[in-house]
């Protein structure tokens, strides 16, 4: 731990004030993170992202308000605010196979497990932050998406490794260098930095300021991302009379066609979870 401490001295973070009057505030800022996304994920990005030059910006574990969100917040695990863009970056903790692509709604772990588009989950907060940001620095965002190294990828669309795009997809050792190859890019791409210092720090006070602090605003949005998490709503395109046949939950027209249309369903049709679970003779 000792290590950790030195390394994150000087670093400017965002801190919760209700943490302020905690008694070991430290302790249960790790236990936050460690909640939401994995302490020793986390902390693998905090010491990369802490190790940029002084004069970058950077935030974490930042909320501001999306209306066009369900729980109407927006929360963006990193925010690192440098002279050639502005990188905006949504970490994952999953392991297995990573099988997903850029136009695709959801993604999978090992082909069971979906998860919402992390980039389509991005770029939602990408919306929130131009909300709160000058038009002029608009096109200075850039998505970045970050597994662990215990992942491996299985992604439609390669350019999405490719440095020359606005949307990375990287593990989260490489992550400062694809940040740092990410900016050589685009100083040769413009003459001169995007984002002056006294922009950059604007920006960065601006963030901070809008910055949700009250601790039941946070426990209610991941109550409602946990709720979000379950077995993917029928669109209006996919409503259907059918129902699973053990749990009587509602379930797509395609998920009915794929179940009558498979001989060890016998005729039956079963929800996601219990396609898996059910055993037919």
């Amino acid at each position: 731990m000792g290590l950790f401490s030195n390394l994150f001295k000087g670093k400017e973070k965002v801190v919760k004030k209700v943490e302020k009057k905690a008694s070991k505030p430290k302790k249960k800022h790790n236990q936050h993170i460690a909640t939401r996304k994995g302490e020793i994920g986390e902390h693998k990005i905090d010491v990369q992202l802490s190790q940029f030059p002084k004069e970058y910006k950077y935030l974490n574990d930042l909320m501001i308000e999306n209306k066009k969100a369900k729980s109407k917040y927006s929360q963006i695990d990193h925010l690192l605010i440098t002279p050639y863009g502005i990188f905006v970056i949504e970490t994952k903790n999953y392991q297995g196979t990573i099988y997903g692509g850029k136009d695709r709604k959801t993604w999978s772990v090992n082909g069971k497990f979906k998860m919402m588009n992390p980039f389509i989950q991005n770029y939602g907060h990408i919306e929130a932050l131009k909300n709160i940001t000058e038009k002029k620095f608009h096109s200075t965002f850039i998505s970045v998406v970050s597994f662990t190294k215990r992942s491996t990828f299985k992604i439609d669309e390669v350019d999405l490794r490719k440095i020359s795009s606005d949307q990375l997809l990287v593990y989260d050792i490489e992550l400062s260098d694809f940040i740092n190859r990410k900016i050589n890019v685009l100083k040769l791409q413009h003459e001169e930095p995007v984002l002056t210092s006294v922009e950059m720090e604007s920006l960065f006070q601006k963030y901070k300021s809008e910055n949700i602090e009250d601790k039941l605003i946070r426990e209610s949005h991941v109550n409602s991302l946990k709720a979000q998490k379950k077995e993917p709503p029928v669109t209006k395109n996919e409503k259907s009379d059918a129902t699973c046949s053990i749990c009587k939950k509602v379930v797509s027209e395609k998920v009915k066609t794929y179940c009558l249309s498979n001989k060890k369903f016998a005729g039956k049709v079963y929800c996601y979870d219990h396609q898996r679970q059910t055993k037919v003779y």
